[in-house]
This record gives C-alpha cells, structure tokens and sequence, in this order.
C-alpha cells in the first residue's frame, strides 16, 4: 500500500519534475502536447523559462511533502504546516482533475485538440491520482 500511495507518486513528480527542467534548458519533446489549445488554433499561453522553473522546484517540493507527511524523512517530523501543506495539495489535484469546464479536467467541453486527448488519458487521471495519494497520506 504504501509502495502505491506514497513512493510511486513521488517518482511520478520527480519524473514530471525532470521533464520542465528538460524544458527548461530547451527540450522540445512533449512541449507542445502540454500546452492547453484554443479550438480556433494556438496555445492559450506560453510558459517563461521562469514559469517553468517554479513548476519544476515545486513538484519537488511536492513530492518531499508527501514523503514528509508519512514521516519517510528521518530528520523532519511530522507538523500541522505537512498536514495542512498535504490536505491543500489534495485539493488542487483534484480540481484540477475536475478541470475548469472549457480546456481542462474531466469536464471540458474542447475535446478536440493534441492537448485535450492527453489531458483526458493522462494529465487528468493522473491528477486524480496524486490527490487520492495526498488524501489517503493524511487520512492515515
């Protein structure tokens, strides 16, 4: 159980993690892919180097919380700021997992685009995932 809820999402969000600092330094695989579309063409917006630098040390960041609220980090105990940290992380996963309505989440209505195809097999239920992971990390 805690190989499923703890260790593999934290891999997830270091692999994540990995793939905006790829970016960050100029990788083109899987970029375009990521990008939300409008369904007249083009991206809703383009990320800055310094955008994606926050997302890459915050999946990190991320990620040590989770180990930290199951107290798999010998010299960090577990407080209310990793409880609170873990039950606000839950929350944005999994609305963002519900999406906004229109480009993202299980209940957009564009559904056409490279962007929505990967969002509905993937970055949605992988959302989904990790707050089930951060929740179930703190109901225990």
């Amino acid at each position: 159980m805690q190989l499923l809820f703890i260790y593999l999402p934290v891999t997830i969000l270091g692999l994540v993690s990995l793939l905006h600092f790829y970016w960050l330094f100029g990788g083109t695989w899987g970029f375009q892919a990521s990008l939300p579309e409008k369904t007249e063409g083009g991206t809703l917006f383009t990320p800055r180097w310094f955008e994606t630098l926050i997302v890459a040390v915050g999946l990190v960041c991320v990620g040590v919380i989770l180990l930290g609220q199951n107290e798999l980090i010998p010299f960090w105990e577990l407080n209310s700021g990793v409880k609170w940290a873990s039950i606000i992380l839950t929350f944005i996963f999994l609305i963002r997992a519900i999406g906004d309505f229109k480009y993202l989440g299980f209940f957009k209505r564009v559904k056409n685009t490279t962007f929505s195809k990967y969002d509905t097999i993937l970055y949605s239920p992988l959302c989904l995932y990790l707050g089930i992971s951060f929740m179930i990390s703190w109901l225990l």
